[in-house]
C-alpha cells in the first residue's frame, strides 16, 4: 500500500491523489486502507519515513571527504529523482498549510535526518580527524540547506558538482591545522 501510495503520487500529483486510487493500485478495498491511515497525508508520511530511512543513511569509509561527498549526493538524488523525494516535496508543500503535518514531519523525519546528517562529522571527531569543537550542526546545515533550497524553493535540481562544492566549501572553513580530511 505504501509503494502504491508513492507511485500514484508521482503519476497524479498531490491534488488529485485519493485514498480510493492508493486502494486500487494496491488492490485492496479502501476500508483496509483507512484501518490503518485516516488520510493520504497519513499513509504518505509513512510511505515517506519508510523509504529515507532505508535511502539518507551516510556511508562511513573513515573518510570525511568522501562520506559527506556521497551523502550529500545521496540527498539530492532522493529528493529530485526518487518516488520518495515526490512524497517529500508534496508533504513539504502541504505542511506549510497544516501545522499537524508540519510537526508530524519534522518530529517523525527531520529530527531522525538530523541525526544521520551528523554522522560523518561525529565519526570524524571519535577517529581524531576533525576537532571536537566543530559546530556540526552549522556545518550540516552549511551542506543539506542549500541542497533542499535548490530542490524546495528555487525547483532547481543539485548536481553532484554542486554537492561536491558545498562540501569542499564546507571543509575549507575547518581549518585545515583543526582537520584530516
Amino acid at each position: 500500500m505504501l509503494e502504491a501510495a508513492d507511485g500514484l503520487l508521482v503519476e497524479v500529483g498531490y491534488s488529485r491523489l485519493t485514498i480510493e486510487g492508493i486502494a486500487e493500485r494496491a488492490g485492496v478495498a479502501k476500508q483496509t486502507i483507512y484501518r490503518w491511515w485516516s488520510s493520504k497525508n497519513d499513509i504518505l508520511m509513512d510511505a515517506f519515513v519508510q523509504d529515507a530511512a532505508e535511502a539518507l543513511i551516510p556511508s562511513d569509509t573513515a573518510d570525511l571527504r568522501q562520506d559527506l561527498r556521497t551523502h550529500a549526493r545521496k540527498i539530492a538524488r532522493f529528493l529530485t529523482e526518487s518516488d520518495a523525494g515526490a512524497v517529500f516535496r508534496a508533504l513539504t508543500a502541504q505542511a506549510q498549510h497544516d501545522p499537524a503535518l508540519a510537526a508530524r514531519l519534522r518530529f517523525e523525519h527531520l529530527g531522525k535526518q538530523r541525526s544521520y546528517d551528523r554522522l560523518p562529522f561525529e565519526r570524524a571527531v571519535t577517529r581524531g580527524a576533525l576537532n571536537a569543537n566543530t559546530d556540526i550542526d552549522l556545518a550540516v546545515d552549511q551542506i543539506v540547506g542549500p541542497i533542499y533550497y535548490r530542490v524546495l524553493v528555487s525547483g532547481q535540481t543539485a548536481s553532484p558538482k554542486f554537492t561536491d562544492t558545498l562540501v569542499d566549501a564546507v571543509l575549507t572553513q575547518l581549518s585545515p591545522a583543526h582537520t584530516d580530511v
